[in-house]
């Protein structure tokens, strides 16, 4: 079996955690490009990174190129790539909002094109990537990138049309869970806890919570309803958050963060 070679450009944060990821792998050889010298060298440091000067470097080493970039920046990206691609190979982008047809219509028609959301928690092996694939990509092309993924969490592959709700959820519901877990904390704090005692707490909570739901035996309803016994704390605490009408604010947060994903291909 020969080595699996995997390039990226750009080396940010979701980048470095793919890459601690996957240099775990066998048979697997990275290598990267960055336009900040400093950012290559680090990665390169810490990890079994190849660095390339070029973009064009990153084509000629690389039978997939991950486009860990912003989303303003891939359209002249996908220009300084487009003349050293082939049908060898296949492209992933990180970039949140952007298309994979407006991917193929920067670099080629025929170009293999799978579109991905993954997120922070990536970090500590628990991301969560969405996935889709573009017109040209082939069953085996989706298979192989839900493996990459998978080395650092969870996979789910969707629609394309999915995606700006998935990045809205799980592309940004990392800062959602944050902010939610802060004030948990905060209201900890007020009842006497300290801060570090309060945050233990509350995202330990927090992480069981979730393993529950991931397990699949039952709905968060359900589970809300064992935890609540009548007139007692959490009742008491729940209809606080009825009161304020907490569940369609989140609802609305997760619905402004999709309009937005929409927005970036405008």
């Amino acid at each position: 079996m020969s080595h699996l070679r995997i390039g990226f450009v750009g080396t940010g944060r979701i980048a470095r955690a793919l890459i601690a990821g996957l240099s775990k792998r066998e048979r697997t050889v990275i290598s990267g490009f960055d336009k900040e010298p400093i950012a290559l060298a680090a990665i390169s440091a810490d990890y079994p990174v190849l660095p390339c000067l070029t973009i064009e470097e990153v084509a000629r080493t690389a039978q997939v190129i991950i486009l860990a970039v912003k989303p303003y920046q891939i359209e002249e990206v996908l220009g300084e790539l487009n003349p050293s691609l082939s049908s060898d190979h296949l492209l992933i982008s990180v970039a949140a909002g952007i298309s994979s047809d407006f991917i193929r219509k920067n670099s080629k028609e025929s170009m293999r094109v799978i579109r991905v959301m993954p997120n922070t928690p990536a970090f500590v092996g628990e991301g969560m990537t969405a996935m889709c694939r573009g017109k040209m990509a082939s069953d085996e092309d989706i298979l192989l990138a839900s493996n990459l993924f998978s080395s650092i969490g969870r996979v789910a592959i969707l629609d394309e049309v999915q995606m700006d709700a998935a990045t809205a959820l799980s592309g940004s519901g990392p800062a959602y869970m944050f902010h939610i877990l802060d004030s948990l904390a905060e209201g900890g704090v007020q009842c006497g806890l300290s801060r570090d005692e309060a945050l233990l707490l509350g995202a330990q909570t927090m992480i069981g919570a979730a393993r529950m739901v991931l397990s699949g035996q039952k709905s968060p309803e359900e589970l809300k309803q064992e935890v609540t016994t009548p007139g007692g704390t959490t009742e008491a605490g729940l209809k606080i958050m009825d009161k304020q009408n907490i569940r369609q604010i989140l609802v609305e947060t997760v619905a402004a963060a999709a309009a937005r994903s929409r927005e970036l291909m405008k």
